[in-house]
């Protein structure tokens, strides 16, 4: 119930873990939830008292930044940087060692360091071109850093990365995967329409263009058509040839005239002799 009302009313979400504290006090998640929602609340002192709690049951570090938070909160930030120095950062999840930077980077700035607030940030998790769930309140505190130290236009430069990241991370709902921020968002941000008029339909004409082998195709059916037409042409204007039994009746109509014609003149020589 507690995590649930947290970000809405972290009072009453305080209320809830106050009254699960007193019938659970010896478990884990029940004193790290009252440290939460007393820091949620701004009741410092309880809040670092409840992490120390929950650190000593658990074993774990993962809640170190809001106890160096604490520790600012009450005023102490000499002891806000010892606590950080506590761990070893190497064991931490990377949320939780990008969070334990920024506290870091507060406490120095409590202390008017501002040039060692910005080393504190300067993690391999700054990548400007890439985006976390943990980016932007990273190139947020940067640039914050930076504009203390005067230098606008490198904390203008943070500070926009820090809004793109985190519109890229609301949009898609990533959590922890990552976005790579391209530099066409940061300088273009979005195309114009009259842009995307002129490539939506190139993109249609270049679905509707028929390819090389498609012409191809083409090509190759119209030269099978361009044949057989011209074969059939053809087959009409050139005279069959001559078979066999053609030529016989051929030879034997030549044979029967040249007997037609000798009994001809047979005839009319007899016709003379008679005469």
């Amino acid at each position: 119930m507690a995590s649930r009302l947290i970000d809405e009313d972290p009072e009453l979400a305080h209320e809830h873990a106050l009254a699960a504290s007193r019938s659970a006090g010896r478990i884990a998640i029940v004193r790290e939830t009252l440290g939460i929602t007393a820091y949620a609340t701004g009741d410092f002192a309880l809040a670092l008292r409840e992490l120390r709690t929950y650190r000593r049951i658990s074993g774990n570090d993962d809640q170190i930044a809001l106890m160096v938070d604490s520790e600012r909160g009450i005023g102490r930030p000499d002891r806000a940087l010892e606590t950080g120095r506590s761990v070893d950062r190497s064991t931490l999840d990377t949320p939780v060692r990008v969070a334990l930077a920024i506290a870091m980077s507060g406490a120095r700035l409590d202390q008017g360091d501002l040039e060692l607030a910005l080393g504190e940030l300067e993690i391999p998790e700054l990548d400007p071109d890439r985006a976390f769930e943990w980016s932007p309140a990273l190139f947020a505190a940067r640039a914050a850093v930076l504009e203390d130290l005067g230098r606008d236009e490198e904390a203008a430069f943070w500070a926009r990365r820090a809004d793109v990241a985190a519109e890229a991370l609301g949009v898609d709902e990533a959590g922890d995967e990552e976005i790579i921020v391209e530099d066409g968002l940061i300088e273009d941000e979005f195309l114009d329409d009259d842009v995307l008029d002129e490539v939506e339909p190139a993109q249609g004409a270049e679905e509707t263009a028929p390819t090389s082998e498609d012409e191809e195709v083409e090509d190759e059916d119209g030269a099978g058509e361009e044949s057989a037409d011209s074969d059939d042409a053809e087959s009409t204007d050139i005279e069959p040839e001559p078979t066999v039994e053609d030529e016989v009746r051929e030879l034997l109509g030549e044979d029967e005239d040249e007997h037609s014609d000798a009994a001809a003149s047979d005839e009319q020589s007899g016709d003379e002799d008679r005469d």
